[in-house]
């Protein structure tokens, strides 16, 4: 992950201990506590309709109708100290900001220069800042330098942990952080599923610092006796929202557990939904929040725009054409087939393209991301849960081929462009026959965007995808690996994957059975209903269900390791 130079922290940011960011508004600060910091109980304002008098009464007991729901109170926060202005100030090592100098990195983004203070104080933090702002130097500095100069690295027990959703954020943030934590002296270890767990096991037992690690392969280190946590100091929770959708959080649960009680916590989430508050009220007692406004963050302009084809066909030639410009574009699809579908077809057009998703090996996924990020491949076709993985901060262009689940995935897939102070659009491209879904969804997600019929050939398009790449004869081009040709790590057919994978023969952002187009063909491909071996109608091999001796978490390849949680494949 690249961090380009800034020469001054912004000082525009949100420093409220409301939590206004995560849809509360202050209702009043308590008496200021020991040392002269306050706790507000506006931290978050419970969902449920507030107190009052039935329906039909006066307020007595009399009335008609449902009683209110009881409000959840608000979650309490404390105010955050205030901002630095540089990594010197902050107290980092000077081993650490020449490390950071010698990367390009002259002054923390807004988000490092809220947090850096708090979490070197101590203090348990409630993190939310949009993707591309910097929020892995967040955490990841003032961890570093609470933790070094403290001697060897014990066999077995980590100091510090973090943990995220996916192997390749696993992978990303260990990039990051690596080079900075050898610059102190630390080491650092990536822990996730897909790659050699007897390797990770030697590695534990020769002692690292810090362990940036998926839920589910931690687990099985710690079954093994592998990895012990009760000496871990900090535990960093990075993309808890999304941990949470994943179906990780009884797991999430059993690794805090085993952590001291005594240590620093940091949970940072794009927002608060009711399975995140729970977590911050059983393992954040009164964090600090820190809360960066979007407005002030480095993302500088995102456009974006809806677009309406007349069909799947034209539907397909609008991406093509969108997709044949000469930045980074990135394609969301629905199912894993779609990935690979989309991305042949773009590649047979002249535009190198690769897919992106769970069905793929680990070390085609890593080729694929690679190539993304060096530029050799232009373009990646990718599905929700495999994009999380995605941190180049130059992505021109997203795409959305159909529209999304909902608006919250709309929101997340568009923070993959404008990262980082770069400019980006977010682009949907859909038919006439979404066009309700599609408005109702930017209402929800709160964009004013107008849905404008296209062709290929509209000047809008053009207009949007900037100057045309040189389109490659298909021929010269290799073809993308997929997974749908039953090798190993395929998805298959007629079976859903870690929540991308979906039968045979759906449309696009539809599953089969539902609908007036079930059983209808996606781009580029037919359908077969109920092709290939299932569990879910009694045909073929019963998939094997989990152990019930241990907690059950995932070993999927792009989550852990194992079966996928029932909250994935929604």
């Amino acid at each position: 992950m690249s961090h380009p130079s800034n020469s001054k922290a912004s000082s525009s940011y949100t420093t409220s201990s409301s939590g206004s960011s995560f849809g509360g508004s202050a209702t009043g600060a308590r008496p200021a506590r020991a040392g002269g910091r306050s706790r507000s109980g506006g931290g978050y304002s419970g969902h449920g309709r507030p107190s009052g008098p039935r329906r039909g009464g006066n307020g007595g007991g009399g009335g008609i109708g449902r009683r209110p729901a009881p409000v959840r109170p608000a979650l309490p926060t404390r105010e955050p100290r205030p901002p630095v202005e540089s990594f010197e100030a902050a107290g980092l090592p000077p081993r650490l900001v020449r490390a950071l100098a010698e990367r390009g990195i002259a002054a923390p983004f807004p988000v490092q220069a809220a947090a850096l203070p708090d979490v070197l104080a101590g203090e348990n933090v409630l993190g939310r800042a949009k993707t591309g702002s910097g929020k892995t130097l967040g955490f990841g500095l003032p961890m570093l330098t609470k933790l070094a100069g403290r001697g060897a690295a014990t066999p077995l027990r980590p100091r510090g942990l973090i943990l995220v959703p996916t192997r390749e954020l696993a992978q990303q943030v260990s990039d990051a952080l690596d080079p900075l934590s050898r610059a102190v002296g630390l080491w650092l270890r990536p822990v996730y599923g897909g790659t050699s767990i007897s390797r990770q096991i030697s590695a534990m037992r020769r002692g690292v610092h810090i362990v940036v690690a998926t839920p589910g392969r931690l687990l099985d280190l710690v079954e093994r006796g592998a990895c012990q946590l009760d000496d871990v100091e900090i535990t960093v929770l990075d993309e808890a929202d999304y941990m949470c959708d994943l179906g990780f959080l009884p797991a999430v649960r059993q690794i805090l557990d085993a952590t001291s009680p005594n240590g620093q916590r940091l949970m940072f989430s794009a927002t608060l939904d009711r399975e995140v508050e729970v977590l911050v009220r059983d393992y954040l007692p009164e964090p600090v929040l820190v809360a960066v406004d979007p407005e002030s963050s480095q993302v500088t302009t995102l456009t974006r725009h809806a677009l309406e084809a007349s069909d799947k066909t034209s539907q397909l030639e609008v991406v093509t054409a969108l997709a044949g410009g000469q930045g980074r574009t990135l394609v969301f699809v629905r199912t894993q087939r779609d990935a690979d579908h989309v991305a042949r077809d773009l590649t047979r057009a002249g535009v190198p393209a690769e897919p992106l998703h769970g069905g793929l090996p680990q070390g085609a996924r890593t080729r694929a991301l690679a190539g993304f990020a060096d530029g050799t491949r232009r373009v990646l076709v990718a599905t929700d849960v495999a994009a999380r993985g995605i941190h180049v901060d130059d992505v021109r262009l997203v795409v959305h081929l159909g529209p999304p689940e909902d608006a919250k995935t709309y929101q997340h897939r568009g923070g993959r462009t404008a990262r980082a102070g770069a400019d980006g659009a977010d682009v949907l491209v859909t038919v006439a026959a979404d066009r309700g879904k599609v408005r109702a969804m930017l209402r929800t997600a709160g964009v004013e965007a107008r849905v404008t019929p296209v062709g290929a050939g509209d000047p809008l398009v053009a207009e949007i995808a900037g100057p045309p790449a040189p389109r490659i004869e298909p021929g010269s081009i290799p073809p993308p690996r997929q997974a749908i040709d039953g090798r190993r790590g395929a998805g298959r057919p007629g079976e859903s994957r870690q929540g991308e994978g979906r039968q045979a023969g759906s449309r696009f952002g539809e599953s089969r059975g539902g609908g007036d187009h079930a059983g209808r063909a996606g781009f580029g491909h037919r359908g077969t209903a109920g092709s290939g071996r299932t569990s879910r109608d009694g045909r073929g091999a019963p998939r094997r269900g989990p152990r019930l001796d241990r907690p059950h978490h995932t070993d999927h390849p792009t989550h852990d390791g194992g079966p996928t949680p029932a909250a994935a494949t929604s």
